[in-house]
């Protein structure tokens, strides 16, 4: 769904599934700094929008995902998983809870196939799933983090909240923070111990669901098979590593590539999923551009070691 705010003064329209809203409105750097002082919004109004609603949505949601609901208090921002029973991730959300519904954001194209999912686990719960996207979008602020505005009021929402900055520029700070995204940085095999979905997304005291098993065993264990990692590119060439681009150690290859930026401070990054069992210091190569890594992951507990955007 096209973003009215692709009409504001030098927005520029992004690529493939980003393509929506505003890649950038004329200054990448600029826009990045603006956010990291804590000013500005990001238009993120392409991302899918459902409302779970219903008196038994809490325990449902704690019964059915990897995440604590039990007792959340109203507007506070939750992500969960929903697993495979393999413990591979299927879907990710992320909401918040406002007495009556938990209202939570997916990647763009991802709410068909999570409401038809919900549906199908209803059972007896008195539960009702709704795609909203057409009438909620998603919003980020460095001041107030995420954040859904009635589609019909983004460009009044944008006046209030300005400058806008583009996609680019929040793509740059999330990568460097180690965020991946379900699709892009993942893949079918990903389970929440490789991208560090531990503790922020998987809550590890709590009841039974779906994939737990494999999620214990690797926490109490270590060693998760991959290993989320950021790559610091080369810049000596102006191009970035297309989404699912071998990583190659000489002729080997042990890990995909996933977004990628050009950060104003660190340069060309990109995040990666690794095999494990490559050294950190080793040196890769993707798509003819040589790669350093920075651990994101603590390769033995599968623990995020950086920072997160709200």
């Amino acid at each position: 769904m096209t973003s009215p705010l692709l009409e504001l003064p030098g927005a520029v329209a992004g690529a493939g599934i980003d393509a929506p809203v505003a890649a950038h409105y004329g200054s990448l750097y600029g826009e990045q700094t603006v956010l990291e002082a804590g000013n500005g919004f990001v238009d993120l109004s392409h991302h899918d929008v459902v409302r779970i609603a219903g008196p038994d949505r809490l325990q449902w949601l704690h019964d059915l995902s990897t995440q604590y609901f039990l007792g959340l208090a109203p507007r506070t921002w939750t992500q969960a998983l929903i697993l495979s029973p393999q413990g591979h991730v299927e879907h990710e959300f992320a909401g918040v809870d406002d007495g009556e519904a938990f209202v939570a954001a997916t990647e763009p194209g991802r709410a068909a196939a999570l409401v038809e999912f919900l549906d199908r686990m209803r059972f007896m719960s008195r539960v009702e799933v709704t795609d909203i996207t057409a009438e909620q979008a998603l919003a980020w602020r460095p001041a107030a983090g995420h954040e859904f505005v009635p589609r019909a009021s983004l460009t009044a929402y944008a006046e209030a909240a300005g400058p806008a900055c583009g996609l680019w520029a929040y793509e740059a700070l999330r990568i460097a923070r180690g965020e991946p995204r379900l699709g892009l940085d993942t893949d079918h095999r990903t389970i929440p111990n490789e991208v560090g979905w531990i503790g922020s997304a998987v809550h590890l005291d709590k009841g039974c669901y779906r994939g737990q098993e494999t999620v214990a065993r690797v926490h109490t264990l270590g060693r998760p098979p991959r290993r989320l990692t950021l790559l610091h590119l080369d810049g000596s060439e102006n191009r970035l590593p297309v989404v699912g681009s071998e990583l190659m150690a000489g002729e080997k290859v042990v890990g995909v590539v996933g977004t990628s930026a050009r950060h104003h401070e660190l340069g060309p990054i990109a995040l990666a999923l690794v095999k494990r069992n490559v050294p950190l210091d080793q040196q890769l190569e993707v798509d003819g551009l040589p790669a350093a890594q920075e651990v994101l992951v603590d390769p033995e507990v599968g623990l995020h070691v950086r920072p997160r955007l709200t």
